[in-house]
């Protein structure tokens, strides 16, 4: 039965759109969608249909142009109901990745994947004994979010260190306090800011101060483990990062070739490749510096060949704008592959742009394939590790998409 919330306290309007998308079992309500705003509205505050009905309670974001986030369909009463409800939901994300942590193998994850796991903007990573902690809307940028997750990481990990790394951009957007340069939100003894995982039997470094995004790729995992039981011969991992897809190459190909146009990701992954060499010791690796386009049009024109290639950009299309010069780009890196590949070879394309479907880079990657005069049949579909789960009615939870396919 559907409630007034008359008597609760002031209450963000939204139109019927966006209560209908709510009902619908998504979270997020634009701009666009909200119709008033009380003065001095507060950041966590009651939503309702313009009729008053109550939808739920959502972080309200004064900057961004995702407005309210809901978290509750029913009402929250006070700030320490709130943070008990967080604590709840990290309790239970962290228990639904045991399995994953259960073995020697791997010892990294994300802990926490925001939506997907009940708790817009919270993003939680988990290094070794390294923890990382990303909040991304304004209503969880206080001191009270930030002790109760601590604690409740702590209580439930016991890990070495907590470190608080906020994402530059979407600080910029949500208006967010300035990073963090105290000390770390929890250590035990001296902060491990520095540390090697393990991720599929590999080693990995990983530095808390730098890098893309939390740090390394978790949500390629399963991906990289594919790949390499696919991958022969003389391999190829264009955009490569930190080495993530070619180490793995490397367990099944005797040489593989990085390519990346970042300096210091490179370097990275020459240390990457230097923790494995003992289990790395029968394949040759090496590291190219170079813009991807540019580099796979000249190597294809030339004639050069491989057995097996991964293309993993990082994200063409950051907005819908920009949908159709992704589709052209990831068109054009896929063509050069074809044209690259032997009869028999094994390519691994990817793409994290949740603004493109799964639809639609098939079709492109389809339609380039056509173009190399290339016969292409599809060994698999992918998508993102199980520590980064699908919501069905939250379609940006399901972003990165990863065909494999053998080439004839």
């Amino acid at each position: 039965m559907e409630k007034k919330a008359t008597g609760q306290g002031p209450a963000a309007v939204i139109s019927r759109r966006a209560a209908d998308r709510l009902r619908a079992g998504h979270v997020w309500v634009y701009r666009s969608d909200v119709l008033g705003v009380p003065d001095d509205a507060p950041l966590l505050l009651p939503v309702v249909d313009q009729r008053g009905i109550l939808l739920g309670m959502a972080l309200y974001s004064p900057a961004s142009e995702i407005a309210l986030r809901l978290v509750s369909t029913e009402l929250i009463a006070s700030e320490a109901e709130w943070l008990e409800l967080i604590g709840t939901r990290i309790r239970a994300a962290i228990a639904q990745r045991k399995q994953i942590l259960s073995g020697a193998d791997t010892n990294a994850c994300r802990l926490v994947f925001s939506e997907a796991d009940a708790l817009p903007g919270i993003i939680v990573d988990k290094y070794g004994e390294l923890v990382i902690l990303q909040l991304l809307a304004k209503a969880l940028d206080n001191e009270a979010v930030r002790i109760l997750i601590a604690k409740t990481l702590q209580e439930a990990l016991d890990p070495a260190t907590i470190v608080e790394r906020p994402d530059a951009r979407i600080r910029e957007l949500e208006q967010l306090s300035a990073p963090l340069d105290g000390p770390p939100l929890y250590a035990r003894g001296e902060p491990a800011i520095h540390i090697l995982f393990r991720f599929n039997g590999l080693n990995f470094h990983y530095d808390a101060s730098a890098g893309q995004k939390t740090g390394a790729f978790l949500d390629q995992r399963e991906n990289y483990a594919a790949a390499a039981s696919y991958a022969h011969g003389e391999a190829l991992d264009v955009c490569t990062y930190q080495g993530g897809f070619a180490l793995h190459l490397a367990q099944s190909c005797p040489r593989v070739t990085g390519i990346d146009v970042s300096r210091s990701a490179l370097e990275v992954a020459e240390r990457n490749l230097g923790a494995n060499r003992g289990l790395l010791k029968h394949s040759e690796v090496d590291w190219v510096e170079a813009n991807a386009f540019d580099l796979l049009r000249d190597w294809s024109d030339s004639g050069a060949v491989y057995d097996t290639i991964v293309l993993d950009p990082p994200a063409f299309a950051r907005s819908k704008r920009a949908v159709e010069g992704a589709l052209r780009g990831y068109k054009e890196l896929n063509l050069r592959a074809f044209r690259m590949l032997r009869p028999g070879g094994i390519l691994v394309t990817c793409s994290c742009s949740h603004h493109v479907s799964l639809a639609d880079f098939t079709a492109v990657v389809a339609l380039a394939a056509g173009d190399a005069r290339r016969r292409v049949r599809l060994l698999e579909r992918r998508g993102a590790a199980a520590d980064h789960p699908v919501v069905l009615t939250i379609p940006e939870t399901e972003y990165l998409k990863c065909l494999i396919c053998v080439v004839e």
